[in-house]
């Protein structure tokens, strides 16, 4: 059980990137987890992180070792859990969604399949970014940008329309956009993780303009909430926006341009689409997600 321990730990470090927050995670000391990092390390006599004082970086053997642990801690617990003396679920996933779709959405998704299994552990953490879900720990990653990631398989759930948006009292003192080019010159309000270049497709085809950002954001809801204020113009999902439309307090910018649609999607690392858990989870998410996606839904 030791060498179990041992591979958790090493994972936990390489994916917090300290021995203090690895610690903090397991409910223990720095000590202890170097103690069980420097363990294995022995046992693969191999270093498996740089150590500095500007904190820890793994090497390439770390590296290899940071996939192939993660695969086989998969597998010993696959094997423990599919026990002929199991009579119910009983996983633990990891899991990752954005912050807005979470708290919005796949909040109540989550906790209904829980309820149903008690058994599965579920550990959700809020990211806005595209990760790998198989460098990063992850037996699930929701998310809507289009990063592919090699064996990692794409489940697809649903569109997700964006709109590009501002306050009507944004436009109180400067000339409204009517060409794509246009928004060079306005404060741009940017999710971070999509960068600072917007696309827009029009009668002519697609046109991309790299925008100003006044404001950047890894969180749409701030995003929305910034536009609302008279900040700048932002590009973000659409469904966010109804509320603040209904109420007038935000309006589309260049209506006649098209803004290209997301798909959101759930990468699945290969080898844990044989998890009974993980493919129920599955199911369950396109089962939330289609015909209608949950924003679409009474």
């Amino acid at each position: 059980m030791d060498f179990i321990v041992n591979l958790r730990t090493f994972l936990a470090v390489a994916r917090l990137g300290s021995f203090s927050a690895a610690a903090r995670e397991a409910g223990t000391v720095p000590s202890v987890v170097s103690k069980r990092v420097s363990q294995l390390e022995h046992m693969c006599r191999a270093q498996l992180f740089e150590r500095s004082t500007r904190g820890l970086e793994l090497t390439a053997v770390g590296r290899t070792c940071q996939q192939k642990f993660s695969e086989l801690l998969s597998e010993i617990e696959a094997t423990i859990q599919s026990g002929p003396a199991r009579n119910r679920l009983t996983e633990h996933l990891r899991i990752k969604c954005p912050t807005t779709m979470s708290i919005m959405h796949f909040s109540d998704i989550l906790c209904d399949f829980q309820i149903a299994h008690p058994g599965v552990r579920l550990d959700l953490n809020l990211v806005d970014r595209s990760v790998n879900p198989i460098e990063e720990g992850y037996d699930i990653a929701i998310g809507a940008l289009p990063t592919t990631y090699p064996q990692v398989q794409e489940i697809a759930l649903c569109t997700l329309p964006r709109k590009l948006v501002a306050a009507p009292s944004y436009f109180d003192n400067r000339p409204v956009p009517t060409h794509p080019r246009d928004l060079s010159q306005l404060d741009a309000l940017v999710f971070r993780a999509s960068g600072n270049t917007w696309a827009l497709s029009g009668p002519a085809g697609e046109v991309a303009v790299e925008v100003n950002p006044v404001f950047t954001a890894s969180d749409t809801r701030l995003l929305c909430h910034a536009a609302i204020r008279g900040l700048g113009v932002t590009l973000i999902a659409e469904p966010l926006t109804r509320d603040a439309f209904a109420a007038g307090e935000l309006i589309e910018v260049l209506p006649d341009w098209r803004v290209p649609e997301l798909y959101l999607k759930a990468m699945v690392p290969e080898r844990r689409m044989q998890s009974p858990a993980v493919r129920l989870l599955l199911d369950t998410l396109v089962a939330a997600t289609q015909p209608l996606p949950p924003w679409d839904r009474a």
